[in-house]
């Protein structure tokens, strides 16, 4: 019998529009979900029953005044933790940022809300999504729904999770080095990285870095595109804005689009000196290359010698950059995990000199890498080197340092293309024989989300993924 969370965001959304489910309906169920099986998936740091039934009754008021609806009215999601959230805590995943109650919504969160969204929580992330797991000091790991002795990713491990667990149909993430597509490959789902600009970080002013995103994780790419729609566009006084669609048109309608003949590039170079693919990760992405043959797609290997060592060099001085401004009283930096502590001491050691060369590296090299990858229309590439870690994989018997080693050798691929501000979507294409979801990674040209999104549509619709659950999602409670 098909159940609530068993239907899509836009199934849930067209359900309320027709009278046969209430917001409140849909609420409830995603509550009694996570109150159930949060427990032990660790999806939530804070879960906010009151606030989201309170707007499914305005959600209901709205629909009994008719009138014109926003497009996802009634639909549950929830915030990455990262996200301020006005009136909410928001914890940065840190202990010393634990009590902070924010006073505006970022805009990315306003925009979910006026498309009709209802926010149940706030989800986990590593302390100030610094690694590609999530865990922290505050709830413990995000735990992989498919097996929760794997960590789940990071760092929208969580928002990921409540995803893949049943608990919402898509959730916001962000990315500013594969924080999106590495729990999208670990947990099954789509998981995209716009381009450089598309959502705004307002009103915080962002990433000076212009690395980092938001971005949407759903089960399916529809829902995901609808989500990005709702994310979608630009504030005054943001770091860079992504030119905006053509009149009437949407990245949910792409979906519906074929993507024609596309000349694919393979690239498995990676920034990471010596970074080797595990042969379950290989077999993936061999999969993933027939499929898009299948479907009519030329695919072909991608020039080498792109990455010279400068390039993570740089990377790495850039990353550590945000470090130096964290919000954190002098007389607390002992109560940051090793890794945060890490990358805060090198930040604060950096000289402008040496912050500016890197940032000029970064900006160098992109232009470089499009102009050497522009005869492609779409890049194939792994997300990570290896199947999904276990929990305290990266941090049992490591100092700070060596925990981010550890991050750089699993998470080798993703950061690329946040650098170059191309969008990059995970498609979950190919399982283990042990029952594991493997993703592969899309590349697209600048700012062409949109043909991503027809791509990994036609994907879906050759090798349809959405039917797949962990067993988590047929438990009881909902």
């Amino acid at each position: 019998m098909t159940q609530l969370h068993d239907l899509t965001a836009l199934e849930q959304a067209a359900a309320v529009r027709g009278g046969e489910v209430t917001p409140t309906e849909l609420v409830e169920h995603a509550l009694r979900r996570i109150e159930a099986h949060d427990a032990g998936l660790g999806a939530f740091i804070t879960v906010t029953p009151e606030r989201a039934l309170a707007a499914a009754a305005a959600a209901e008021r709205r629909l009994s005044a008719g009138g014109e609806l926003p497009p996802l009215l009634g639909v549950p999601t929830a915030i990455k933790d990262l996200n301020s959230t006005a009136g909410v805590r928001t914890t940065y995943g840190s202990r010393v940022t634990a009590d902070f109650v924010p006073t505006v919504d970022d805009a990315v969160v306003t925009r979910l809300a006026a498309a009709g969204t209802i926010s149940l929580g706030k989800t986990n992330t590593p302390e100030f999504g610094y690694p590609c797991y999530t865990d922290n000091d505050l709830v413990g790991p995000a735990r992989c729904p498919w097996d929760p002795a794997l960590l789940a990713g990071g760092s929208s491990g969580g928002s990921a999770v409540a995803v893949a667990a049943g608990f919402v149909p898509f959730a916001q993430g962000s990315d500013g080095g594969g924080s999106i597509r590495i729990p999208a490959s670990i947990n099954g789902l789509v998981g995209l990285k716009p381009a450089r600009g598309r959502i705004s970080s307002a009103p915080m002013g962002g990433d000076a870095t212009g690395l980092g995103t938001s971005g949407p994780l759903a089960r399916t790419v529809r829902d995901a595109a609808a989500m990005l729609d709702a994310m979608a566009g630009p504030e005054p006084g943001d770091f860079a804005w992504a030119p905006p669609l053509p009149p009437g048109e949407t990245f949910l309608a792409a979906a519906g689009r074929e993507p024609g003949r596309l000349r694919i590039g393979r690239f498995t170079e990676s920034v990471m000196p010596g970074a080797e693919l595990q042969p379950e990760i290989v077999t993936a992405l061999d999969d993933a290359e027939r499929l898009l043959t299948d479907v009519g797609h030329v695919v072909e290997p991608a020039p080498p010698g792109l990455l010279g060592p400068e390039v993570l060099a740089a990377f790495e001085r850039v990353w550590s950059l945000s470090g130096a401004t964290l919000p954190v009283p002098p007389e607390r930096v002992g109560e940051l995990r090793p890794i945060t502590q890490e990358l805060r001491a090198r930040g604060l050691a950096m000289s402008a000199k040496d912050a500016m060369e890197a940032l000029t590296a970064l900006r160098l090299f992109s232009r470089r890498f499009l102009q050497a990858t522009a005869g492609f229309d779409v890049l194939l590439a792994p997300v990570t080197t290896m199947t999904p870690r276990p929990i305290g994989w990266f941090t049992d018997g490591a100092d700070g340092a060596e925990d981010f080693e550890r991050n750089k050798r699993y998470a080798a691929f993703t950061a690329l293309y946040n650098v170059t501000g191309q969008p990059a979507v995970s498609v979950p294409l190919h399982w283990t024989v042990g029952g594991l979801p493997i993703g592969s990674m899309l590349v697209g040209r600048p700012a062409d989300e949109s043909m991503l999104i027809s791509l990994a549509a036609q994907l879906e619709a050759a090798r349809p993924w959405a039917h797949r659950h962990p067993a988590v999602w047929g438990s009881a409670a909902g």
